[in-house]
């Protein structure tokens, strides 16, 4: 699980919380037809802007992100020099023997075309292909979200304005009008408060996952390239080291 997003959320609203009952009371701030002004017009349009099967999607992308860890870069790297080991002294038949060992698809898929004797080029071929794809559904996933920051505070001031609107027609008592205001501006207060502390920062969680996968799918091809061409489990680990950050690849070579 994602601690810093759980965390972060908690924090943020506690702040909020706390704000709102220094200076008032949390009825103040609580207007069912603003909310669903603000949150049913913002996921209606949502499911207008992209297909039914991206919205699940996106949803699912963040599901994973959330409560799936992907494995650190340096674990792979001693797992693929342990294969590149068992491959050059046993043959590469023997990594089938390994393959129960391992979960991830995408590895698993690019080993088992490396035991069918592939060629180098058409195993590339096909993991590069797939991972277009994974890049694509991040990107897909990420511009949800922020497609959703950008319309909740736009459905938030259509709530204000069906206020106002209601407001006026109300002038001829004076007394409603700074309660009606009050209720006008919580739907801008529920847009401006969603898209900036919750479908943002999502949408740049999203894309900071898209990222550490990619970079974890790159790696695996390489290392999956260097068992085809048959390197040393030295090289393997000399070659795969470049995706590390300098101060980590100390540790691991040690």
């Amino acid at each position: 699980m994602d601690k810093g997003t759980i965390v972060g959320a908690l924090v943020g609203f506690s702040c909020v919380a706390i704000a709102i009952l220094m200076h008032g009371k949390p009825s103040d701030f609580l207007d069912l037809p603003g909310a669903l002004v603000a949150f049913g017009g913002s996921f209606s349009a949502l499911f207008i802007f992209f297909p039914v099967r991206a919205v699940f999607g996106g949803f699912g992308m963040l599901k994973r992100c959330i409560f799936e860890k992907l494995p650190e870069p340096s674990v792979e790297i001693r797992r693929l020099t342990e294969l590149a080991l068992v491959a050059r002294r046993d043959g590469m038949l023997a990594l089938e023997d390994r393959l129960a060992e391992i979960h991830d698809p995408f590895l698993l898929r690019g080993l088992e075309m490396v035991i069918d004797g592939l060629p180098r080029e058409k195993i590339e071929q096909t993991l590069q292909i797939e991972l277009q794809y994974i890049e694509e559904r991040h990107a897909m996933s990420k511009k949800m979200f922020d497609q959703l920051g950008a319309s909740l505070p736009a459905f938030g001031m259509v709530g204000t304005l069906i206020g106002l609107i209601q407001m006026l027609h109300e002038l001829d008592d004076p007394s409603n009008i700074g309660a009606g205001m009050a209720v006008a501006l919580v739907t801008t207060f529920y847009g401006a408060l969603a898209a900036n502390l919750i479908f943002l920062p999502l949408a740049g969680k999203l894309e900071h996952r898209g990222k550490e996968e990619t970079l974890l799918r790159e790696l695996m091809i390489q290392g999956i390239v260097a068992l085809v061409e048959g390197e040393t489990p030295r090289a393997v680990e000399s070659r795969l080291k470049a995706f590390l950050d300098p101060k980590t690849r100390q540790p691991l070579a040690a």
